[in-house]
């Protein structure tokens, strides 16, 4: 177990005195206090990973001392002392939140049990809180179904770097696979048993994304009644994913780029420095060169992202990848919804085929999900693929079809213009006459359309 920074709470001297040299022997950083209070004042003012307290102490308990430190730190571990080993001295401790008890006299080794089975407790509640709402997404492997060359070539790619510790700068359009490539590459090298911990730059404004990244202590702004452990510190041993980090606002990067070349910060309202072993994949559907030429993005961050540049292909790329995708997500929705359809007719197979899919393998996966539960059974045709409406080669340089509302021609319209302009999407909106603000609203709002 790595070294913790861990205080001692005891009123008696020899006993406080004991714990202090059994944590040190074992590499530990102790920092003791001989009363309740002093130990709360303690840790409001420099946080630790670890709490030891002896449960009978006045005018403060120990169970005094752990509802404190927890309206502090709710993460923070506790471990409470007792010379009074009764069951009902326990269920009391761990009901107020304790992590374990140990029972007074102890051996040093009993104690260091304790620490490490506490701190892995604390670790893996933490990450849970993250994993659990990853888990769907972790087992979705749709964009790397296909035996196409493009895809190969991505493979390739994932196994020559999953067991470096170079960071990872993932580029592609929106629907490509840029999270699962993430993921494929953490889970395929030495790291796969640490966190993968996920942020999305692009949903978050500049004060939160510092808090999420960084974490805060207690009293850093309005509303932060508790100390916050950021994800770079969650991501320790592991990875850490940057969705969309060239949404990152300017104000931030500078903090971001000490943390990716020192692999230190400090919590927002904090002064104490920590230090991570935390592996970066950040991914972005953003031309971040156009970006730097505009001074929306530092030249140095983007070189310290792009160690290792991986880009994932376009569906329109590889095209003979369809219809196994299709097949996958028919098998999935089939099942999801109670249909007996046998397949795609030809005809289906081929519509899809001819289609540009702006929005990637998540725009054909949510194609067929529709298809599925509009369908009454037997075989998917091509009617169920209504597609010319978001810009199919029926409608690329012939004009829109009659019946096509105005939303989706301006749909239609972004996405041909950025396709001309190379994904510019500063030279885009000049073409279309909006604001680079307006226009990433507008991409947004289809991201999130498409699900």
């Amino acid at each position: 177990m790595s070294k913790q920074r861990i205080l001692v709470i005891d009123d008696e001297s020899l006993m406080r005195e004991y714990v202090e040299e059994a944590l040190l022997r074992a590499g530990h950083g102790v920092e003791t206090a001989s009363n309740g209070a002093d130990g709360v004042a303690a840790f409001e003012r420099d946080g630790h990973d670890l709490v030891v307290t002896d449960l009978k102490m006045t005018p403060l308990d120990g169970i005094g001392v752990l509802k404190k430190i927890l309206e502090i730190n709710a993460d923070t571990p506790i471990i409470v002392m007792t010379a009074y080993g009764t069951i009902e001295t326990a269920v009391t401790a761990l009901k107020a939140g304790a992590a374990d008890y140990i029972l007074k006299p102890f051996a040093p080794d009993a104690l260091e049990v304790a620490v490490s089975r506490a701190i892995k407790a604390a670790r893996l509640r933490r990450e849970n809180r993250f994993l659990r709402a990853e888990l769907d997404a972790l087992f979705d492997h749709a964009s790397m179904v296909g035996e196409s060359r493009a895809l190969q070539a991505v493979h390739e790619d994932i196994r020559k770097v999953a067991d470096s510790p170079a960071t990872v700068l993932v580029r592609g359009e929106s629907g490509t696979g840029k999270e699962l490539a993430a993921r494929a590459i953490h889970h395929g090298g030495a790291r796969r048993d640490a966190p993968f911990i996920k942020v999305n730059c692009a949903a978050l404004s500049a004060g939160i994304l510092e808090s999420e990244l960084f974490g805060h202590e207690r009293g850093a702004f309005t509303g932060a009644h508790a100390c916050k452990v950021g994800r770079f510190e969650l991501a320790d041993g592991g990875t850490l994913f940057l969705d969309e980090v060239s949404e990152i606002g300017v104000e931030l990067q500078p903090k971001l780029l000490r943390a990716l070349q020192e692999r230190e910060f400090e919590r927002v309202g904090g002064t104490r420095t920590i230090q991570v072993d935390t592996r970066i994949i950040a991914t972005s559907n953003r031309d971040l060169e156009s970006a730097i030429a505009e001074g929306l993005f530092r030249e140095d961050l983007y070189y310290r992202l792009n160690v290792i540049s991986l880009r994932m292909p376009t569906l329109r790329e590889r095209k003979e990848d369809i219809p196994a995708l299709m097949d996958y997500f028919l098998e999935r929705y089939v099942r999801q919804n109670g249909r007996d359809i046998k397949g795609f007719t030809p005809a289906a197979v081929r519509r899809c085929q001819g289609y540009h899919w702006p929005g990637n393998v998540r725009e054909l996966q949510n194609a067929v999900e529709r298809a599925v539960v509009l369908s009454s059974g037997g075989m998917l045709d091509a009617n169920a693929f209504l597609l010319e409406g978001v810009g199919s080669p029926q409608t690329r340089g012939g004009g829109l079809t009659p019946g096509t509302t105005v939303a989706e021609a301006e749909r239609l319209l972004i996405f041909e213009t950025l396709e001309h302009c190379n994904g510019n999407r500063t030279r885009a909106s000049e073409l279309l006459g909006i604001s680079v603000r307006t226009l990433r609203n507008k991409l947004n709002e289809y991201k999130q359309e498409a699900g």
